[in-house]
């Protein structure tokens, strides 16, 4: 029987690496890469390409990328797109390819790349991942970024969203224990429940309130952004990876 383990934070991601070519990964950073990338390929987007830094994913504008860049919950100066998934419309990247890079989430992809598939999870494409998990069949680790190596409220909470549509699979892992609970709790109106994260307070401060309601959409944008070679595109529900 497959199983599926929690990784609260990048901090923590070293501790699970063990036979991780054999896992799937998905990686969740909900306010906002994750969410943001499963908007822009549901939008079109030919493909997403993760960088380390701003300076990096300028490199690709020569080659008619999209650049976007996030540091602190703001768009980098001399970008065209932050990290909002309201901004990725599809009038701005329908069949563009995007360069991203952002404070948390675009680390965590590219710390995952020596898994079997490495997967951008949200509560857009909650369930079409959940399907797919469950069809493949193999380990699962559920990737929390975080924010700055500590944990976060939101992250958790999708992990324990999904993890209870995992049935089948075991974890005698406490922290999917922790994250299925919070997310009972948290089920009957989770959009209320995030609004007391710290994130959803720094968002305030941003006056991007607005993106945490766009961010809690179930299935809105049912997609499965793969990884491979630090690119992200859209892989079909049906097919295998």
């Amino acid at each position: 029987m497959p199983e599926m383990e929690t990784v609260m934070s990048p901090a923590l991601f070293h501790l699970h690496t063990a036979d991780l070519h054999r896992k799937n990964v998905v990686v969740i950073d909900i306010l906002r890469a994750t969410s943001t990338i499963c908007t822009a390929l549901h939008h079109g987007a030919v493909e997403i390409a993760t960088t380390a830094t701003p300076a990096e994913a300028l490199h690709f504008r020569s080659q008619g990328y999209l650049c976007a860049a996030e540091r602190d919950g703001q768009t980098v100066e001399g970008f065209e797109l932050g990290n909002s998934p309201q901004d990725y419309t599809a009038e701005k990247v329908r069949g563009k390819g995007i360069a991203l890079t952002t404070t948390n989430g675009t680390r965590c992809l590219r710390m995952a790349r020596g898994a079997a598939h490495v997967f951008a999870g949200s509560f857009l494409n909650i369930d079409a991942l959940a399907t797919f998990l469950l069809r493949d069949g193999k380990d699962v680790m559920l990737f929390c970024a975080g924010w700055k190596d500590r944990f976060n409220l939101e992250d958790t909470l999708f992990a324990g969203a999904l993890a209870a549509r995992l049935n089948g699979f075991e974890s005698h892992c406490d922290a999917t224990l922790a994250a299925i609970t919070l997310w009972e709790k948290a089920e009957p109106d989770p959009e209320y429940f995030l609004g007391q994260a710290s994130h959803a307070k720094r968002f305030q401060t941003l006056h991007r309130e607005s993106d945490i309601a766009v961010c809690m959409r179930m299935n809105n944008a049912p997609v499965l952004p793969l990884m491979k070679e630090g690119v992200l595109r859209c892989m079909s529900a049906g097919t295998t990876a």
